[in-house]
């Protein structure tokens, strides 16, 4: 490999955990630029595979953290069908709203049958609100999955157009159900990020991406200080250049070889159903694209 071949991200493998795709079913005129420029720009910075979703039509024709039952099964069918037509270097969550819980929990069933490897939800219900998230809960767990949850850093009061969740919620639900594994999303994206590392200590089935638009300085130190280098996860959600600024950072954070590595792409590894990887690391290992 020569230094022009060599990622931006380096040699070693990367997983995205928490991507976002567009369909033609929204407001963007430019939505298979989008999805062309991420599969791209992913590759020239040694994305191995992205695991990701789409939030029904993104507000187009039902709000984005509260997509309708027939906007849901669209988004999540063209999710698969993009999985299908990019081989390993993609990977689908199985989004829902579960406040359409009955839809909610047959669309997983359905989005299993298509290849699915998880199940995200957006701010569209606390997740305190046991008796609906319950439910959800419980099929990540009967199956096996992971469950990514949009989070909000601290939220101190309601926002618009969303029921947003913090960590302590979060640590509420997952207390609930100690053999799911939940993604918290993006400690830089939105109000205190310092707040959520103690509320998430003690609940140890809990694992935080790294995405979001903040790039504060000793965020991510922080976090490997609280809940250690098992916990974290790289990700980029809807923007690959802070992704990029972010994995640059994780090399001035003193963590290891093996630390880095896990947060790269061996936790994504040990956190998702066995062989969901297989043939992307496959594909590194043997230098093709």
């Amino acid at each position: 490999m020569t230094a022009v071949d060599v990622p931006l991200g380096g040699p070693e493998p990367l997983i995205d955990p928490h991507a976002h795709f567009l369909t033609p079913h929204t407001n963007r005129g430019d939505w298979a630029r989008y999805n062309r420029s991420r599969l791209d720009s992913g590759e020239r910075m040694g994305v191995r595979c992205h695991v990701a979703s789409i939030l029904g039509s993104w507000g187009y024709t039902s709000p984005t953290y509260f997509a309708s039952p027939r906007d849901q099964s669209v988004a999540n069918d063209f999710m698969y069908d993009l999985v299908d037509a990019e081989g390993p270097r993609v990977r689908a969550w199985v989004a829902v709203n579960p406040n359409f819980t009955d839809h909610a929990l047959a669309e997983i069933e359905r989005g299993l049958a298509r290849g699915a490897v998880g199940i995200k939800l957006a701010a569209g219900r606390r997740t305190t609100d046991f008796a609906v998230l319950d439910a959800i809960a419980q099929a990540a767990a009967d199956h096996r999955i992971p469950v990514l949850q949009h989070i909000w850093q601290h939220r101190r009061r309601d926002w618009p157009n969303q029921d947003a969740s913090d960590g302590v919620e979060l640590a509420r639900l997952a207390a609930r159900h100690p053999t799911v594994t939940f993604l918290l999303a993006h400690i830089g994206g939105g109000g205190d990020w310092a707040h959520t590392n103690p509320a998430v200590l003690d609940t140890p089935n809990i694992v935080m991406d790294l995405s979001g638009s903040g790039i504060d300085r000793g965020m991510i130190d922080e976090a490997l200080r609280w809940v250690g280098a098992s916990r974290l996860l790289w990700a980029a959600d809807l923007t690959l250049c802070t992704g990029l600024t972010k994995l640059r950072a994780l090399a001035h954070t003193g963590a290891s070889a093996d630390d880095l590595a896990d947060m790269r792409w061996r936790n994504a590894v040990r956190i998702f159903p066995p062989g969901t990887f297989d043939a992307a690391l496959a594909a590194a290992r043997a230098g093709l694209p």
